[in-house]
């Protein structure tokens, strides 16, 4: 098997002068970074605000394995089997987070045939959107420790600041850290800290969920960072920082657009973690890409329970739009692990967003077809479209009669409706998604979770959606149940409030924010020749 990296470098790419032609955006209307990349300006919406919006088709999963499903590669792969069939198409998907790819994946831009190009800036630092994040991010962090040394008022209790740190990366001794060290109080007031990665920051949320410039610095200000002694929140607007912390974001707002192997168009834009955060591509970028195509196909992260249900109550709720359909990405390993029971599970919480669904047998090389066989005729016994899929190793090609399918299901006006109203209490919420999307006979409050949700209610906050942080591996708060688990319990271990994304993090289980590296981490694999050439992406 050819590696993806290997592909990519062979692959024939068009200049993105060419790329932004195809979608109608002219030389003057992009700003190069390179030959092979681009941001758009957000001023191109006065020119498309009059134009219709496209169909806009999610994919997700079922529950995954832990080498993922080929997610990413699905969506890739339809984008330019749609555009093979004659229908203007734009791909919108998330960027890479350098502590995966570093850590276990080795890369994020899709899979053999169905790739985003050029695959090593992609996944190397990029045009510096998350390095712009974690600036931002510390930047805050920052000002906090000065505003505590230097006793500034409104008062910020050492003890109670809930902004931690960010990096790029996986580094799970820095979780947990004590700061201010030495020097006798010169080096700042001594107190616990931690770091968490990058996509896992409320920045990248704020950034993701934001319009424009100016949503964006309100966004910010409204972060809450902090307590004083009488319980009182102090945001981020209270130090003052928000006007610079958006200066530093203001070229990471711009949607990146880049081309797949195949030169179908592509916005790379936002990187949230779907299993701490809401796991969706930037509101901008979808946007745009809805005014320039007439489909727009885009993913969230992880299995549906997780990526699906905060892309449709958050995401589409926050940005008002009205996805056409769903693709759900299932394979014969993940059938192997969690059976037909989850499957269905995935295609009944999809349809409650009142969309059609379609599933796609990712198949990978070694798959026998004469099984993918077997696993299509029960989704079709079942009652669910199905079709086999191979957008790997033929592209585009792979996945022609997928293409025609999500045209068909997309036609006629969109029944598109989210899950819960903002108006039910945050409990009443909790509840809706872990016994309506998981399948839970309840939920269980730890003290500490009853304590955080009755502060966020007195705060004022209680109408906004819940963006649950679970394991992807299980229906359930359990990673070790697979398939359909029944007779359980959703633990509700902790909340917090991201005043400035506008919604409720609710934790069950033990998820964590700053993931570590694994044995043999992806980066022992990764190399450079003395001509500068990468290996060991994929």
């Amino acid at each position: 098997m050819i590696s993806d990296i290997d592909i990519a470098r062979s692959a024939i790419m068009q200049p993105i002068t060419q790329v932004a032609q195809k979608i109608g955006l002219g030389a003057d209307e992009i700003i190069p970074y390179g030959r092979y990349m681009a941001k758009v300006p957000l001023k191109i919406f006065d020119r498309l605000n009059e134009n219709a919006d496209g169909r806009l088709i999610l994919v997700s999963a079922m529950t995954p394995t832990p080498m993922g499903e080929g997610k990413t590669t699905n969506t890739i792969g339809l984008g330019q089997a749609l555009t093979h069939i004659g229908k203007k198409t734009v791909i919108a998907i998330r960027e890479p987070s350098l502590g995966p790819c570093m850590g276990v994946k080795g890369g994020a831009a899709g899979g053999g045939y169905s790739q985003v190009l050029p695959m090593e800036d992609i996944n190397l630092h990029f045009t510096g959107d998350l390095h712009a994040v974690t600036m931002a991010h510390n930047l805050l962090s920052a000002a906090i420790d000065n505003h505590i040394h230097q006793k500034n008022l409104p008062e910020l209790h050492p003890r109670r600041i809930v902004w931690k740190r960010v990096m790029d990366m996986n580094d799970r001794s820095l979780r947990n850290i004590i700061i201010g060290l030495g020097e006798q109080g010169r080096n700042g007031v001594m107190r616990e800290d931690g770091f968490e990665i990058t996509a896992a920051s409320e920045i990248m949320a704020v950034l993701c969920l934001s319009g424009d410039l100016n949503e964006l610095k309100e966004k910010i200000a409204n972060i809450i960072v902090g307590y004083d002694s009488l319980g009182g929140f102090i945001r981020a607007g209270d130090l003052g920082v928000q006007g610079a912390m958006t200066a530093l974001l203001k070229n990471a707002l711009l949607p990146n657009l880049v081309q797949s192997i195949e030169g179908t168009p592509v916005f790379v834009h936002g990187g949230p973690f779907a299993n701490i955060a809401h796991g969706c591509n930037t509101i901008v970028a979808t946007k745009m890409a809805l005014k320039l195509a007439d489909y727009v196909i885009t993913e969230a992260g992880f299995g549906a329970d997780l990526g699906a249900e905060k892309f449709f109550n958050i995401k589409c709720r926050l940005a008002g739009l009205k996805p056409a359909a769903a693709v759900l990405v299932v394979t014969k390993r993940a059938y192997k692990l969690h059976g037909m029971e989850n499957i269905l599970k995935h295609v009944e919480n999809l349809k409650r967003f009142k969309l059609p669904v379609v599933i796609s047998i990712n198949k990978f090389l070694d798959d026998s077809v004469e099984e993918l066989e077997k696993l299509k005729k029960q989704c079709t016994d079942n009652g669910i479209q199905a079709v086999i899929t191979d957008f790997r190793e033929a592209g585009g090609q792979g996945g022609l009669e997928l293409a025609q399918s999500m045209v068909s299901v997309c036609k006629g006006p969109s029944k598109f409706q989210v899950l819960y109203e903002l108006e039910k209490s945050i409990k009443e919420k909790i509840e809706i998604i872990a016994t309506k999307i998981y399948g839970a006979d309840g939920v269980e409050y730890s003290s500490e979770a009853l304590k955080k949700i009755k502060q966020i209610e007195k705060m004022g906050f209680s109408g906004l959606p819940v963006c649950m942080a679970k394991t992807p591996a299980s229906l359930s708060d359990n990673p070790k149940k697979p398939g359909r688990p029944e007779n359980f319990i959703i633990h509700v271990s902790s909340a917090k409030l991201s005043a400035g994304a506008g919604f409720i993090v609710v934790y069950t289980g033990n998820v964590m924010t700053m993931p570590g590296l694994p044995k043999q981490p992806a980066a022992m694999s990764i190399d450079i020749d003395k001509q500068g050439n990468i290996s060991g992406l994929f």
